[in-house]
C-alpha cells in the first residue's frame, strides 16, 4: 500500500472513530481532552462534534494551523507527564472523552508513552468516559469497544472506562 493510501485510511479511521465517540456520548456532559494537537485537524473536528469551550488540548508546543489553535485557557503546554497529572483543577471536572493522537512514528516509544500516561488519563475521566486513541492502552478498568465498520482492528482504538 502506498504511503498516501495508508494516510487516507488512517485519517478516515480517525474521523469515523471520533464520529462514533460523539454518538456514544450523546447527552453526556463534561470536558473533552485532546492529547496531542499536532496540526489541529482533529481538534477542529472535535469542535464540530462538541462544544469548543469544553475541549482542553495538551501538547509540548503549538505547530497547528492558526485556525485550529484553542485559546490560552484551553491550550495546556508542556510535557504530558507533568501537565496531565496537574490538569484536573484547570479542566474543572472529570472528562467524558479523551482523544489521544500521540504517535511519533516510533512505535515502541509511542506504545510506551500510552502505557505511561494511561493512569494519568484514568484520573481525569468520569465513569463511562470514552477513550479514542491511535495507540493501544492496557488499563484494567477500560473495555475495548467495537470499531466503526471499515476501520481495521489495530488501526485505531476505542475504550470505555468502567
Amino acid at each position: 500500500m502506498s504511503r498516501l493510501n495508508s494516510f487516507i485510511r488512517r485519517m478516515s479511521a480517525q474521523r469515523d472513530c471520533l464520529n462514533l465517540t460523539a454518538e456514544l456520548l450523546e447527552g453526556k456532559s463534561g470536558p473533552v481532552l485532546e492529547v496531542g494537537l499536532g496540526n489541529g485537524r482533529t481538534f477542529d473536528h472535535l469542535r464540530s462534534l462538541f462544544d469548543a469551550d469544553d475541549i482542553y488540548v495538551f501538547d509540548r508546543h503549538v505547530k497547528a494551523h492558526p485556525d485550529c489553535i484553542p485559546d490560552d485557557h484551553h491550550m495546556i503546554l508542556g510535557d504530558l507527564l507533568e501537565t496531565l497529572p496537574a490538569a484536573l483543577p484547570r479542566i474543572g471536572g472529570l472528562a467524558k472523552l479523551a482523544h489521544c493522537d500521540i504517535g511519533s512514528g516510533d512505535k515502541a516509544s509511542s506504545v510506551a508513552l500510552a502505557k505511561t500516561i494511561g493512569a494519568y488519563l484514568d484520573d481525569l475521566l468520569q465513569e463511562g468516559a470514552i477513550i479514542a486513541s491511535d495507540q493501544p492502552f492496557e488499563m484494567d478498568n477500560w473495555t475495548a469497544c467495537a470499531l466503526p465498520d471499515g476501520v481495521a482492528e489495530g488501526r485505531y482504538h476505542i475504550y470505555r472506562k468502567n
